[in-house]
């Protein structure tokens, strides 16, 4: 069953086209990445699926649900979830209240539930619940932010470049929290610098370029491409 449908789908700033008609597929149950360069269209990408910008063409289905003509509240409850690039957390809040902010459309029950499954996942923010979340390090603000974004209960999250500025053994941490994340059954969607990182986390990938899709397939058939060796993993 596909989780996720992107068909066609155009998005422009004023005068500039960022994406040029992107097509792409994510099916339940499995870790699509998204890797480019900078200004690739990554970003807006994941702005478009979640309504934060508005398209210009084409369609995106969730489940059967169009999501290019829904409010971005509707497209949370339709189970879908974003951690922004940059973490976009309030940094003179606590943590447990930056959690909080992700479950504000679910009632007291399932927020307090699934409160406890994140801490479970991330036992370090159930020891900082009431430290300021602009006091954290970097790996564990970015840990926040992927936590808010489960607070809601999604089918398929989206992760914007969860690696950005964190150290390698931190990158290790991320990548180990988004394959338990798919193994309780979420689907994730991720975009991603550290091309090498993704590839190997993923089932199936996208390469963009200029707001196109140039290359697709596997994480291991991309890994073994010989351009995006060139390209995107230093080889």
């Amino acid at each position: 069953m596909t989780t996720l449908e992107v068909r066609d789908v155009a998005v422009s700033y004023g005068k500039v086209r960022a994406l040029h008609g992107i097509s792409l597929t994510v099916n339940a149950g499995t870790i699509v990445s998204i890797v480019g360069a900078n200004g690739a269209g990554k970003s807006t990408l994941l702005k478009a699926v979640m309504g934060l910008v508005p398209t210009v063409q084409g369609e995106i289905e969730f489940d059967g649900i169009r999501l290019d003509t829904a409010t971005a509240p509707r497209i949370v409850r339709a189970g879908l979830s974003i951690s922004p690039e940059g973490r976009r957390l309030f940094p003179y809040m606590e943590v447990r209240e930056n959690l909080a902010l992700g479950a504000y459309q679910r009632d007291r029950a399932h927020a307090a539930k699934t409160l406890e499954q994140v801490y479970e996942w991330f036992p370090v923010l159930k020891e900082r619940s009431t430290q300021l979340a602009g006091s954290l390090l970097g790996g564990e603000q970015q840990m926040v932010a992927i936590g808010r974004a489960l607070m809601s209960g999604p089918k398929l999250v989206l992760l914007d470049e969860p690696s950005l500025g964190l150290s390698p053994l931190m990158m290790r941490e991320i990548a180990r929290i988004i394959r338990r994340i798919h193994s309780e059954g979420i689907s994730v969607m991720l975009v991603e610098q550290n091309a090498r990182m993704a590839l190997k986390l993923s089932d199936f990938a996208y390469v963009l370029q200029t707001g196109n899709v140039t290359l697709s397939g596997t994480g291991e058939e991309l890994l073994n491409n010989v351009e995006v060796q060139h390209s995107y993993l230093g080889v």
